[in-house]
C-alpha cells in the first residue's frame, strides 16, 4: 500500500538525515544529548503546519514546546500545567511564548454552532474568549477579519492564563523571568507577528485577584 509505503520512507529519510548532519556536525549529536537548557518555553498549536523550531530559526535543544488544539492554557490541563511548571522550576526559562495562528481550525470549529462530541469541552474554552469579548469581535463584519482577530484574543487570553500561575508570579518577582509573550503565525507568509503585551502591566494588573506570591 502507498501508505505503508510512506511511512517506511520516513526512516529511509531519518538515516539520510543524520548522515547528513554528521557529515556537516559530527559533534551534534554528542552535544544533543547533553542535559537540555532552552531559554523560552513554546506553547503552541498542534497543527502539522506550524513548527517551533523552523518558525524560530532555532535548533534542537533551545526550545522547549508543548502543544495542542488552538494553543490553550487551560486551569484543569494536568498536561499544559505541568510543562509550564518543569519549565519554569526546572528549566529556568526566559520566555513563555504562547504561538497562535491564522487560519487555525480549532478557533475556527469554535465560531460553529455545531456539536463536535468529545472536541465539545475543549471548544468551550475558546467560546468563552469569545464571550469574554463578544462586544468587540461582533463589531466586525467581514468573517475572515473576526477570525484572524479571535485567533489573535485567544492568544491573549492564554497569555493571562500563564500570568496566573503560581510558578510564573513566584519565579517572574524572584528572578525577573519568565516574561510571557504572545505571537501569531501567519500561514501565508510565514512572518511572526508579536501581539506585543506588556507583561508587567498585565501580572500587575490581575495580580489584584490572583497574586498567589503571599507568604512567601
Amino acid at each position: 500500500m502507498e501508505i505503508q509505503k510512506s511511512y517506511k520512507g520516513i526512516f529511509e529519510a531519518n538515516k539520510k538525515w543524520v548522515e547528513k548532519i554528521n557529515e556537516e556536525n559530527p559533534d551534534f549529536f554528542t552535544h544533543l544529548a547533553d542535559q537540555q537548557n532552552p531559554d523560552y518555553l513554546y506553547i503552541g498549536c498542534s497543527d502539522s503546519r506550524v513548527h517551533a523550531n523552523e518558525i524560530m530559526g532555532l535548533q534542537p535543544g533551545e526550545v522547549f514546546v508543548h502543544r495542542n488544539i488552538a494553543n490553550m492554557v487551560v486551569n484543569n490541563d494536568l498536561n499544559v500545567l505541568s510543562v509550564i511548571n518543569y519549565a519554569v522550576e526546572y528549566l529556568n526559562v526566559k520566555y513563555i511564548i504562547v504561538c497562535g495562528h491564522y487560519n487555525c481550525g480549532g478557533i475556527k470549529a469554535a465560531m460553529e454552532p455545531k456539536d463536535l462530541g468529545i472536541l465539545n469541552p475543549w471548544l468551550r474554552n475558546i467560546r468563552d474568549v469569545y464571550r469574554l469579548h463578544e462586544k468587540e469581535l461582533d463589531t466586525i463584519s467581514d468573517p475572515q477579519a473576526r477570525y484572524n482577530r479571535l485567533v489573535e484574543i485567544n492568544v491573549y487570553e492564554q497569555c493571562l492564563n500563564i500570568i496566573k500561575t503560581a510558578e510564573v508570579q513566584k519565579s517572574y518577582l524572584a528572578k525577573g523571568y519568565p516574561r510571557v509573550a504572545g505571537w501569531v503565525y501567519d500561514l501565508n507568509d510565514g512572518i511572526l507577528h508579536d501581539l506585543e503585551i506588556d507583561f508587567e502591566k498585565e501580572l500587575n494588573r490581575i495580580r489584584k485577584i490572583y497574586d498567589l506570591t503571599k507568604g512567601e
